[in-house]
């Protein structure tokens, strides 16, 4: 079964509805599907779209999973190496990794497959990887560890959990189909055997693709359009803000060469406080944020990509927009032009004891420099955001992730064999 491509193995499942066929017991939908002599129904539009692992051959440079739309279904992982495991061990488990992430976000299956998503065809899979702080001194490699991965400072707003916090390795996962994701997670959770262990797991979830009439920036538990202000590709200083330049590897804030073409990942895990929340009126929320709830638009009028009129004011002499609207203090004019790309994941891990939802936002954010990214406009958040009453941060990670590698390469290459 492992040189059958995932995507060959289509339209099986309507075909066994519509004949009635009972699947269970050994083989089931898969045995049908390899021996079936009927053509496969093509995929849909969710189900074909492949997103390729590596760079190069006249695609991005950068890994997959950054500027990648962000998918129905994501993971966050976090691992720890195993004592010993030192620098060889560390690149046998990314060349390892590497093979199965081609393979996986291709729709193929890889080594001995469990099986899950043998219906599916690639379904938008991305999976990214990084490294944390504590990977170079895991490693021997302290000398090629960049001065931007130095720890995020301490906010006062945070109540951060340690053992749901940074970690060696650092993996995100993202696709369009539950079990196309499910199934990269228990692939690379297996071929991790016994070179490194999970540190965390934070399992999210987006609106699927085609729920709405017409692609929308996404919502987020608070009901809250959420994206807004992203940077866009197309803007000319996109790569800048983000991605680490070529030639960076010199001079004062210099970067080990290896990190060209990569970015710095924020993770943050914010629960909402969703029951107080809930209890403010829409107009009171809106002004929390600094926008309509209903379509994004920023109080002072227009739609949701209209430019917010921080002077204008209302009838009253206030600002229309709050002085402590998260939209005014995030805003990048507000803060030295400091941009980050925001990617999120919506979260719910179930009830507490208390009776509240343990649910919110898995927060990651891409930046070339997280000091002059997500550093100070979370200072400046932390000092007076209206939402910060109905926010809590509970776990923070920061993660260096190279660029993507090229044909033949895997992922980190350059940075454990390359000293």
């Amino acid at each position: 079964m492992n040189d059958i491509s995932r995507r060959r193995l289509l339209g099986t499942a309507g075909a066994v509805g519509a004949g009635g066929l009972v699947v269970g017991g050994a083989g089931g939908a898969a045995a049908y599907a390899a021996t079936s002599a009927d053509p496969a129904t093509a995929l849909t539009t969710v189900g074909s779209t492949e997103v390729a692992f590596h760079a190069g051959a006249g695609r991005t440079r950068h890994q997959a999973g950054i500027t990648t739309p962000a998918q129905s279904t994501g993971y966050l992982i976090a691992f720890d190496l195993a004592a010993g495991a030192g620098r060889a061990g560390a690149a046998a488990l990314l060349r390892r990794w590497s093979a199965s992430a081609q393979r996986l976000m291709a729709g193929e299956p890889v080594g001995d497959d469990t099986g899950i998503a043998l219906d599916a065809g690639p379904s938008s899979l991305t999976v990214t990887f990084g490294f944390g702080r504590s990977f170079f001194d895991r490693t021997g490699l302290t000398a090629q560890r960049p001065g931007r991965l130095d720890p995020l400072p301490d906010f006062s707003s945070d109540q951060l959990d340690a053992r749901r916090s940074n970690g060696d390795l650092w993996v995100q996962i993202g696709a369009n189909d539950p079990l196309v994701a499910f199934h990269a997670l228990r692939s690379l959770q297996n071929e991790a055997g016994s070179a490194a262990r999970v540190r965390w797991q934070m399992n999210g979830f987006n609106r699927s693709p085609g729920a709405t009439a017409s692609p929308m920036t996404t919502r987020n538990l608070m009901g809250q359009i959420d994206g807004t202000g992203n940077p866009k590709p197309s803007e000319s200083d996109f790569d800048q803000r983000i991605f680490v330049p070529d030639g960076d590897g010199k001079g004062a804030g210099a970067q080990p060469e290896w990190m060209a073409g990569g970015s710095y990942a924020v993770v943050r895990r914010i629960r909402m406080l969703l029951d107080d929340w809930e209890k403010l009126t829409v107009a009171k929320q809106e002004k929390v944020i600094g926008r309509r709830k209903k379509d994004g638009a920023p109080l002072t009028g227009g739609t949701e990509t209209t430019e917010m009129d921080l002077d204008k004011a209302g009838p009253d002499g206030k600002f229309v927009i709050p002085d402590n609207a998260h939209a005014r203090i995030s805003a990048p004019e507000q803060n030295g032009g400091a941009a980050l790309l925001r990617r999120t994941f919506s979260y719910h891990d179930g009830i507490g004891a208390d009776g509240t939802p343990d649910a919110g936002l898995l927060f990651v954010c891409w930046q070339a420099d997280p000091m002059r990214g997500f550093v100070p406009v979370q200072r400046k958040l932390d000092r007076g955001d209206a939402l910060s009453p109905f926010i809590r941060h509970e776990a923070s990670g920061l993660f260096a992730v190279p660029a993507g590698p090229g044909p033949g390469e895997y992922v980190g290459q350059r940075l454990v064999e390359g000293h």
